[in-house]
């Protein structure tokens, strides 16, 4: 059973559910959504012709994490003391991946969790999937770990190293599979002229950054806009209404910052591969953006994928106005300095992380069924 609850999960699960199903000799499979997020799942549930086995539609308006976390963790102990699955998996950090967790502990149905042992070190930073990775970690029996560092930070919480597994990101694998050369399917991005203007794209909306933070980030775009005539600045705002109050706010009336709706995923890595640079406080798009050769300045103080510093691909700027204005400005007047972030190669992958996951899930059904055989 594969349990998924927002937008990324499922980006970073179907080549996982693909491979799963190309061996449906070994696999029976169900696939499950808590629909935490429910417009943005149902749109790359689309993307992507997946439908959910079982739908539970937890989402309501305003929710808080307390009770999304109640919701969650009541319906799917639930639904796995009825289903009864093998190994539950899940995917990254979200409410639904630790509530998921929890809940199959409690029915004694294993776990395996893709994409663990990410770490910023920091438990408000990202608030709060910090914490829930690492309960996550506590809870898993398969740890699908990324890259190497990711394996270390495991360790070094004393996951037995026969549990963890380095497979690489399973998003390198997601973008080898969509197709990219087709026009924008967003009228405003049609109009953007790329061919005679840099683009910068923007994204930020995580909790950490709401309020305070969020302003500083748009006061530095303004900054930007003001002193470089030749760039376009597009954000695709997110839906959390304490994000688009301050940039409608702040940013609504500025010439050359396009604010538009959230993006389909194609949309999305269409604008990842035609922009000049790109400003983010998401993780996802820290993992895509190497694969499109583009440079990342990090709007956080903290990142729990350091491989994308340590490759020279991205910089954390934070969110102190000035230091995004430096720290953009540099990679719009050096050419030198931004050729360098260009080559800096893909430290997530190489597109086969689908096939050692599923590889390793058959070994691990295998020695579940012997265990319980062997059973009086």
């Amino acid at each position: 059973m594969t349990i998924l609850g927002t937008r990324p999960e499922v980006i970073k699960m179907v080549p996982v559910i693909r491979e799963i199903k190309r061996q449906d000799a070994l696999f029976r499979h169900t696939l499950v959504t808590t629909a935490q997020h429910r417009q943005m799942l149902d749109q790359i549930f689309q993307v992507f012709q997946l439908q959910p086995d079982i739908d539970l539609g937890l989402m309501q308006q305003q929710q808080t994490l307390a009770a999304f976390t109640a919701r969650a963790l009541t319906a799917l102990a639930e639904l796995l003391a009825t289903q009864k699955p093998d190994i539950v998996l899940v995917q990254g950090d979200t409410t639904t991946v630790m509530t998921a967790a929890l809940a199959a502990f409690y029915q004694d149905v294993k776990v395996g969790h893709v994409e663990a042992g990410l770490r910023s070190f920091d438990r408000h930073q990202p608030f709060p999937e910090e914490i829930n990775r690492q309960l996550t970690s506590c809870l898993a029996d398969l740890h699908f770990a990324p890259t190497a560092g990711a394996r270390k930070n495991l360790l070094g919480e004393g996951v037995p190293a026969a549990k963890i597994f380095v497979t690489g990101n399973t998003i390198v694998d997601a973008l080898a599979s969509i197709p990219l050369d087709a026009d924008f399917d967003d009228e405003d991005l049609q109009r953007i002229q790329f061919h005679n203007r840099r683009v910068l794209l923007v994204t930020a909306h995580r909790r950490e950054n709401h309020g305070a933070p969020l302003r500083s980030i748009c006061q530095a775009l303004k900054v930007l806009i003001a002193t470089f005539a030749d760039i376009e600045i597009v954000y695709p705002v997110h839906l959390n209404p304490l994000v688009r109050e301050v940039v409608n706010e702040e940013l609504r009336e500025v010439d050359r910052i396009h604010l538009l709706a959230p993006l389909s995923y194609n949309d999305l890595l269409r604008l990842m591969k035609s922009c000049y640079l790109i400003l983010t406080d998401s993780g996802g798009l820290q993992e895509e953006a190497p694969s499109f050769r583009k440079p990342v300045l990090i709007l956080r103080e903290v990142t729990e994928r350091p491989e994308i510093v340590a490759a020279k691909a991205g910089k954390i700027v934070g969110t102190d106005e000035q230091r995004i204005v430096e720290a953009a400005t540099l990679l719009l007047r050096d050419s030198t300095e931004y050729a360098k972030m260009c080559a800096a190669e893909n430290p997530f992958g190489d597109g086969h992380a689908a096939e050692r996951i599923v590889s390793i899930l058959a070994q691990q059904l295998v020695a579940i069924r012997s265990s319980r055989q062997a059973l009086p």
